[in-house]
């Protein structure tokens, strides 16, 4: 790491499933990291001992920090921590700037990016892809909005936690990316658990089914993972949840809207998770519930090894 990268100073707000692992290496690899307190104190406290500070409000993050990162939902929560009391807005100060990592809608982000301008304060995008356990290894996928020379200047950060980065254009041009990853990837896991309820239906396990798919044109990573739950009952290799991706889903809506496009299969993709959701679900789950409303059980068997039948 380069001396001059090393003397940003760096604010977090959002140590959930994927904030957690970022931040942590951010301290880990030799920045100076001010984080928001939450009530969940196992992350706080792992922080607190890797050499991080923590801070009551957002305010205190921004007035500590050179670059905040924040990690949570979606837009609501984004514009409640920059706007709020005691949110960043109070104490950002000119030259600072402010990385939503989380999958936010992009309308929200170019208004907040114009806010901030007229404060001196950059906003950029850097949403993530890949899982939880990519975040704790540093190996997360990110792709950027920002201009050329912030870019630059956050690339020695985003090294710290993402194995994969791409600078997709401009201020809010990485959340459109991530909408479309999303809906790819979120269609994917719509037709997985359609196709696994059809073959329960017709006769097929879904062992059977999986010794097709394995290894053939149509396996890849995001099957890999969707297919342990239903599989093995590993409720934890994919864990984002159903509520979260329906939450991406209307966005999607909503940007395809505003372009003046129709997208029927993404609306077709909303609807499948739309009946679905739990706060304690994840996306391997929807196969569960899609194969329930079918009259078929896709639920993994109790030992975590589902049998052939």
């Amino acid at each position: 790491m380069n001396t001059t990268a090393a003397s940003e100073k760096i604010g977090f707000i959002g140590l959930g499933l994927m904030g957690h692992g970022i931040a942590k290496n951010i301290v880990d690899k030799g920045y100076a990291l001010t984080f928001l307190g939450r009530k969940n104190r196992a992350p706080a406290e792992d922080l607190l001992a890797r050499g991080a500070k923590e801070a009551a409000i957002s305010r205190e993050v921004a007035v500590a920090s050179d670059i905040v990162f924040i990690c949570v939902t979606g837009s609501r929560e984004v514009e409640a921590i920059i706007r709020g009391p005691g949110g960043l807005k109070e104490g950002l100060k000119k030259g600072s700037v402010v990385v939503d990592c989380s999958t936010s809608d992009p309308t929200s982000t170019v208004a907040l990016a114009a806010e901030l301008k007229a404060l001196g304060v950059d906003y950029v995008d850097a949403p993530l892809s890949r899982t939880p356990k990519e975040a704790w290894e540093g190996t997360l996928d990110a792709m950027v909005g920002a201009p050329d020379a912030v870019f630059a200047r956050l690339k020695p950060v985003l090294d710290t936690w993402a194995g994969r980065i791409v600078h997709i254009g401009d201020t809010g041009d990485g959340h459109r990316m991530k909408l479309l990853n999303n809906f790819i990837s979120l269609g994917y896991a719509a037709i997985y658990s359609e196709a696994l309820a059809l073959a329960q239906k017709v006769g097929i396990s879904p062992p059977r089914f999986d010794s097709v798919i394995r290894n053939g044109r149509m396996d890849c990573g995001f099957y890999q993972t969707f297919m342990r739950w239903t599989l093995e009952g590993d409720r934890d290799a994919h864990k984002f949840t159903i509520a979260n991706a329906f939450k991406d889903l209307t966005y999607l809506e909503s940007m395809a809207g505003a372009a003046g496009i129709a997208n029927p299969l993404g609306n077709a993709t909303k609807n499948a998770f739309a009946g679905a959701f739990a706060a304690d679900q994840y996306v391997p789950m929807l196969a569960t519930h899609i194969g329930k409303v079918n009259g078929v059980d896709l639920t993994p068997s109790k030992d975590g090894k589902r049998q052939e039948v």
